[in-house]
């Protein structure tokens, strides 16, 4: 009876052992499934209209008249295989942007044509279009410039996906929220901008017994996070990788859930002006989670 007992109590203990192995396997992946299914939807976003794949030129605008259209003699120069010689002008002044067009150049605004448009400022961005062409004024310190995008952009078209790293649930990290009210960081982007923006505090997290902070901008509810690690240069992009959080709890919480982290646009495109991460969030470790990097930009 006594080694019937013990088999069964043995029988009893592996059955456990079994089923809390089977709910941790179930548990990592609805998890795995999870990731893949949001990279997914990530990658399905850069191939929209308003994604990064379709840039198609940055050309920084001069105060007065700047023609623009095919020809090479213009001072901003369109795709000649899809813009006639000549689309018209964007005219500067002092901060104001109007764009004059030429009667025959058919560009619209929404479904309208465009013969004279004021372009910047506005309350939203003004897209104007021309047959794939897409294009519209961006602001970068105290510069102007045009971002062109093309529908039919070469690469959209070679686009085959972005690799990632496996997806672990070690990477998903709770971070505690540090506030430091009216402080501004220095960011620079690629150009060589300087621009301060305000970080609402700082994000301190543990990774293997080791305290490591993350300087924080606002992203709606939640923070934006650029950050850089040793992975950098070997297996993803050079300059760092962009993160995003949720809202923080009630207790001041939130997850630093780096199987999310992901290229910047400059990775896909040379027409982007991508921010730089600064050097307090340089991390000393390498982070083997999210996207690696993509192309040779």
């Amino acid at each position: 009876m006594k080694n019937f007992l013990k088999v069964d109590v043995y029988k009893a203990i592996s059955l456990i052992v079994l089923a809390m192995a089977s709910l941790s396997f179930v548990s990592d992946s609805v998890y795995e499934n999870e990731i893949k299914e949001w990279h997914k939807q990530r990658e399905e976003a850069l191939k929209t209209e308003n994604g990064w794949l379709n840039l198609a030129g940055l050309f920084w605008l001069e105060e007065g008249r700047n023609s623009f259209g095919g020809d090479g003699k213009n001072k901003i120069v369109f795709p000649s295989d899809k813009s006639p010689a000549i689309l018209g002008d964007f005219i500067v002044d002092k901060g104001q942007i109007t764009l004059e067009a030429q009667p025959e150049a058919e560009i619209y605004n929404n479904d309208q044509i465009v013969t004279k448009l004021s372009i910047f400022p506005s309350d939203k961005p003004v897209v104007l279009k021309h047959k794939s062409l897409r294009w519209f004024i961006i602001k970068r310190g105290d510069k102007f410039a045009v971002r062109l995008k093309d529908l039919e952009s070469p690469f959209l078209k070679e686009f085959k996906g972005i690799e990632t790293y496996p997806v672990s649930e070690d990477w998903k990290v709770k971070a505690k929220f540090e506030p430091t009210e009216g402080r501004k960081i220095p960011i620079i982007d690629i150009t060589g901008r300087l621009d301060q923006q305000d970080s609402p505090g700082v994000l301190v997290f543990n990774i293997k017994g080791k305290d490591y902070r993350l300087d924080a901008l606002k992203s709606g509810e939640g923070f934006f996070i650029l950050f850089g690690d040793n992975t950098n240069k070997k297996e993803t992009y050079g300059s760092g990788r962009f993160l995003y959080t949720q809202k923080l709890d009630a207790e001041g919480f939130t997850y630093l859930d780096f199987n999310k982290a992901i290229n910047p646009p400059c990775a896909f495109t040379p027409y982007a002006t991508c921010p730089l991460p600064p050097k307090q969030n340089i991390l000393a470790i390498a982070v083997t989670a999210g996207e690696k990097n993509y192309g040779h930009h």
